[in-house]
């Protein structure tokens, strides 16, 4: 069954620490991004793993291949469960990564590439000067890093279903793990992503894990908000 993360986008340890004791358990995997690591570093990934759950490191990693395989080294040691690295880093980086999260044996880290941000549309590619189509392009960099040893992906939810059926056969029997940001409930503000879909609809499209942040975060009831997501979650897996 697929898996609900919760997207710490705040600021500071305190407002960590309280959206913990807000969400209690009605969540056990939480997303810790760039800008709360920076503010924070790595005491907020313990002050996380203390609180009995698990963390999902999303620091896009996209650096030359050494530099790539230290900084997992040094994530592997905080204990997380996920962590991020750029397709478009190429095949080396992307080997590095995964060559460094192994070392760890059965708590390696399990490496996920980032293919095309949300943020993203075809006339930001066109901006860049990529010639293909966004599915395309999601698709190729999907292939690259899953054929150079990462165990996953992180994609829009429009484009989890294709990614199933390309990724799939190409692991070779290797479990693929599909991880889908944009995800807001029927209704909900799209705020800046610009390719979402429904909880249910990722589902059943394929994705492993979603990560929702606003929709829960900013929520009157946080906890009625995660426990709906994950009953639509549920439903869609049946």
């Amino acid at each position: 069954m697929a898996e609900l993360i919760v997207a710490l986008d705040v600021p500071s340890r305190a407002e960590v620490a309280a959206t913990l004791r807000r969400l209690g358990d009605a969540v056990d995997f939480y997303k810790i991004g760039l800008e709360l690591f920076s503010a924070e570093g790595p005491d907020v990934v313990r002050l996380v793993k203390d609180a009995g759950k698990r963390v999902f490191l999303d620091l896009k990693l996209h650096d030359i291949p050494r530099t790539v395989e230290r900084a997992v080294h040094s994530i592997g040691r905080l204990g997380v469960e996920l962590a991020t690295i750029h397709a478009s880093g190429g095949r080396a980086m992307i080997r590095a990564a995964a060559d460094a999260a192994a070392t760890f044996g059965a708590s390696a880290p399990k490496i996920l590439a980032v293919t095309c941000l949300t943020s993203l549309d075809q006339g930001d590619l066109d901006d860049f000067g990529v010639a293909r189509a966004m599915p395309d392009q999601v698709e190729a960099l999907g292939l690259l890093a899953v054929a150079n040893g990462a165990d996953g992906i992180v994609c829009s939810p429009k484009e989890v279903a294709a990614m199933n059926r390309a990724l799939i056969p190409a692991a070779q029997g290797r479990p693929v793990v599909f991880v889908t940001p944009g995800v807001r409930p029927a209704g909900a503000s799209v705020g800046d992503q610009k390719r979402v879909a429904t909880p249910a609809g990722a589902v059943r499209d394929g994705a492993t894990h979603l990560v929702v942040g606003r929709p829960i975060l900013e929520a009157s009831d946080p906890v009625a908000a995660a426990m709906a997501i994950r009953a639509e979650m549920s439903a869609a897996a049946q």
